[in-house]
């Protein structure tokens, strides 16, 4: 496919500036994506249009991903209802180092570069910035914008000076970088439309130059109807310290089958042909969730790499069966004691199953053995043993804990 056709078949379109798509296959640019520096690890809401980015790389274009080391300490307003808290300046600094170091591991051996605002920010002289980028800068255009509207309002919170002049340094950034690196497109999320307008603009009047904004939809769950991000509280985060390799698989093993196909499109690298191909297989027994299990595999992959991807499916066929815990490896039972509770050998099950929650006590536990409700290593109990080996201790089908 052409760029404008993986774009468009993935989902990756929302509003751009081009009068038709396909201008996008004429010839290859330089580009930049920004990210905001708000935590110290990406999201799954983060990786959709990094995901984007990627696509366009694999086409030949030339990316810049810029960390917003300079805007990050004023804080985005887009979409707020009031001021952000000011971050301090060790923390904006921190998160700008680890998100970087994360955009590099995920796209190793991919031709791009990282910049960070800040560089450019910092040696600013503000008298010239007011000449140069102030004088040219439309307020009238950003009066008109919702958020804008909402906050000076009669009941709006109100909008600080420094929130208010976001806009202006991100149309900034994308003047510097037309300028250095010859930059003509940006690519963002279909949220900062309105501060990538302001980029255009200015290199129109300061530069007689034509460039260009391409956006990508919000990734919604389409369960819940919230979007993918930290803010709404339901963050998958791309730091495995923060979500594991294991918990990231489970999350996509979990999709619904309402979108699991669109899941398969934004956050793995499956061709067309490909997933037609498994969406055939998963429509003739949705019960056996192919689709889930690929998504899981795929996505897992593309963030953690294929050998992690292994060892976490790997401990989820042992936890769902119940079996074969004797087969994993030192490391991975480590792995798998930081997914499970875990209850020490030589204890009764029934007591097992208190320590780690499996039941609130022990006459519960005793009772839903004998009703034949609990099982060690894929085997019902139907007494209350002592489980002196190595094993899965399993409460029906889905509340497990390792005896180690």
């Amino acid at each position: 496919m052409t760029l404008s056709e993986e774009l468009m078949w993935r989902g990756f379109l929302n509003q751009t500036t081009f009068s038709n798509i396909t201008e996008l296959d004429k010839e290859t640019r330089t580009f930049y994506f920004g990210m905001d520096p708000s935590a110290e690890s990406l999201t799954i809401g983060n990786l959709a249009p990094l995901m984007m980015v990627r696509h366009f790389i694999d086409h030949g274009y030339k990316a810049i991903l810029l960390f917003g080391g300079a805007t990050g300490r004023i804080g985005d307003p887009d979409g707020k209802a009031e001021e952000r808290k000011v971050k301090p300046i060790e923390e904006v600094e921190k998160n700008v180092k680890m998100q970087t170091k994360q955009v590099k591991d995920l796209f190793a051996g991919k031709d791009f570069i990282t910049v960070n605002n800040y560089d450019w920010f910092k040696d600013i002289n503000y008298i010239d910035f007011l000449r140069e980028v102030g004088k040219n800068f439309s307020m009238t255009q950003l009066l008109d914008r919702k958020f804008v509207k909402d906050r000076i309002g009669e009941g709006g919170s109100g909008i600080s000076y420094a929130e208010f002049s976001y806009n202006l340094m991100q149309g900034y950034d994308f003047l510097y970088l037309f300028r250095k690196y010859g930059a003509t497109l940006q690519v963002c999320g279909a949220d900062q439309w309105g501060n990538c307008i302001t980029g255009v603009e200015l290199i129109k009047k300061l530069e007689k130059a034509t460039v260009d904004v391409y956006s990508v939809p919000l990734i919604i769950d389409k369960v819940s109807g919230r979007k993918f991000g930290k803010s709404e509280g339901n963050a998958v985060w791309l730091d495995p310290n923060l979500t594991s390799v294991f918990k990231y698989y489970q999350f996509w093993l979990n999709a619904d089958d309402i979108a699991v196909e669109d899941h398969l499109k934004i956050y793995t690298l499956i061709t067309k042909e490909e997933l037609d191909e498994l969406m055939a297989e998963h429509k003739k027994d949705p019960k056996k969730r192919l689709a889930q299990k690929a998504l899981a595999k795929l996505a897992t992959e593309v963030l953690h790499g294929s050998e992690r991807t292994k060892s976490v499916m790997k401990l989820t066929d042992v936890i769902f069966s119940g079996t074969g815990v004797s087969d994993l490896s030192k490391d991975e039972l480590d792995l798998l004691a930081k997914e499970l509770a875990v209850a020490k050998k030589g204890v009764l099950a029934s007591e097992a199953m208190v320590e780690t929650d499996l039941a609130k006590s022990l006459s519960e536990a005793r009772r839903l053995i004998k009703q034949g409700g609990v099982s060690f290593n894929g085997k019902k109990l139907d007494e209350d043993i002592n489980l002196d080996t190595l094993g899965l201790l399993k409460k029906g089908k889905n509340s497990i804990c390792l005896v180690r």
